[in-house]
């Protein structure tokens, strides 16, 4: 005979990195947030997002939560990817997976905010980070001004009924045309219905499949720079 005396759940706490980079002159400035994709790291987004660091602002990087095992056992952990969230197709799993990284990034922005004073707050997300991006623009939209996601969407059936409180938000949603790893339409579409409600939101298809290149930097940067960012001289 066997019985199962316990089957219960315990909380194990793994340290996560993240890093606050300062460009330009002393002094109240932007903060720009960035969510890397999936099996990536803070050290791969810093690189890819070289030309943003040019921009007079507060650059925040935070890594994900959950390892990705490196099959070839040729990096260190800490040189591992990363992801966000856990996916196994249900949503009600995907959204609750999305909420505890949104808490997890929302106590990390809190800390940093104490010791910096900003004009405003920036999310750029990639892939993965897009998604969560989106998810938490729209669900701490006191907190976010301007939004940018690549190659990911926006989930918003996940706001229905609750979009309208966060339409003073900028949005710019880029895509790569080439990209067959997350199909560009239903982030148009999404795109599409924000407009329709009053979002100051932008789609644009670039020359791109679904790595970071640097055209999704250029995009981004222009698209900062209109909303009132400055470049460092």
């Amino acid at each position: 005979m066997r019985n199962v005396l316990i089957y219960e759940e315990a909380s194990f706490n793994l340290d996560v990195p993240y890093k606050l980079i300062e460009t330009g002159d002393k002094g109240k400035k932007p903060l720009i947030v960035y969510l890397h994709g999936y099996n990536q790291n803070i050290e791969y987004l810093e690189k890819k997002t070289a030309p943003l660091l040019k921009l007079k602002a507060f650059h925040l990087f935070i890594q994900a939560p959950y390892p990705i095992y490196d099959t070839s056992r040729k990096l260190k952990v800490s040189q591992w990817g990363r992801a966000w969230y856990l996916y196994d197709g249900t949503q009600e799993q995907f959204l609750q997976s999305m909420e505890n990284a949104s808490r997890f990034i929302l106590e990390i922005i809190e800390d940093v905010k104490e010791k910096i004073e900003i004009s405003r707050l920036c999310l750029f997300g990639y892939s993965m980070g897009g998604y969560l991006g989106g998810y938490f623009a729209l669900s701490r939209w006191k907190r976010v001004n301007d939004l940018i996601v690549i190659g990911g969407r926006i989930k918003t059936e996940a706001f229905d009924g609750k979009r309208e409180q966060a339409r003073h938000i900028r949005i710019l949603a880029l895509h790569g045309k080439d990209d067959d790893s997350v199909y560009p339409e239903p982030q148009q579409q999404c795109v599409e219905l924000l407009k329709s409600e009053g979002f100051n939101a932008e789609f644009k298809l670039v020359e791109a499949g679904h790595k970071l290149e640097s055209i999704f930097m250029e995009e981004s940067k222009d698209w900062l720079k209109e909303s009132g960012y400055v470049e460092s001289s």
